[in-house]
């Protein structure tokens, strides 16, 4: 690659940064003052609740007893050995609380809203649909962009705590299986073994990753320009980089806890 390619792809790196950080201070801006405007973008709002959260019930809940059980059975069948079965609440609320249930809940979301998400916002700006809202003076950021970013954080919280009660009932369902234990005794152990702490986390990463796995999506969508061909390069785009900075941020968030711990 010539010297001239190299620094043309540096600057349109930078002008892409820098174009990403006026879409981020905009919707940051709308974000901030959505609930003035409530009024137009409710319906919006509430239809990416539903495809976002409760279509996604189903395999959230698979997932979630899946992950509960899995955690269960090989945890008690090396833990007892040792005579640290107890450690095995420990183990569910590390996985399913702060780790693996935010990080499954983010690729879901990556791949059913995600890719829906830039694919109709893409489909929108080639059917100048996004110019025609320019025109009529309605802001396509307060009425496209954060409706969809709302939508995916609140199902994203919701999602996760329901990945989170489908685990531990998946859970308890292997353990009575292994070691016939009362709910009560099951569940009581869980919460002596949960801290705050982890409850934090939980909250922060659904808030963060939900913010992410929107934002991006939206802002590859609306960089669409002239052909439908666009689209579905501009969705792997979003996917891509979604999965990328969800992992960074996990990684970044766990170093962080650790430092608390």
């Amino acid at each position: 690659m010539s010297e001239s390619k190299i620094i043309s792809n540096i600057k349109l790196k930078i002008d892409d940064f820098l174009y990403f950080c006026g879409f981020l201070k905009l919707t940051l801006k709308e974000l901030f003052s959505f609930w003035l405007k409530k009024d137009i973008t409710l319906k919006v709002l509430i239809r990416q609740i539903l495809f976002t959260g409760y279509e996604a019930l189903a395999i959230i809940t698979l997932i979630g007893l899946a992950i509960g059980a899995i955690i269960i059975i090989y945890g008690f069948s090396l833990l007892s050995n040792f005579g640290q079965t107890d450690l095995v609440y420990t183990i569910l609320i590390i996985i399913v609380t702060k780790e693996l249930g935010p990080i499954i809940t983010a690729f879901i979301l990556i791949a059913r809203s995600g890719t829906a998400i830039s694919t109709e916002l893409g489909n929108m700006v080639v059917n100048h649909e996004v110019e025609a809202l320019n025109s009529i003076g309605v802001n396509p950021i307060s009425y496209l962009v954060v409706p969809r970013i709302l939508g995916v954080i609140i199902s994203f919280f919701g999602l996760l705590i329901y990945l989170n009660i489908a685990g531990i009932l998946g859970g308890y369902i292997f353990a009575t299986i292994i070691t016939p234990i009362p709910f009560i005794d099951f569940i009581s152990n869980f919460f002596q073994k949960l801290k705050f702490l982890d409850i934090i986390v939980s909250i922060l990463k659904s808030i963060i990753f939900g913010f992410i796995i929107s934002l991006i999506p939206c802002y590859y969508g609306l960089k669409v320009e002239y052909a439908t061909t666009e689209v579905p390069q501009k969705t792997i785009k979003a996917v891509v980089s979604s999965l990328t900075w969800v992992i960074i941020l996990d990684i970044g968030l766990a170093i962080i806890t650790y430092s608390f711990m």
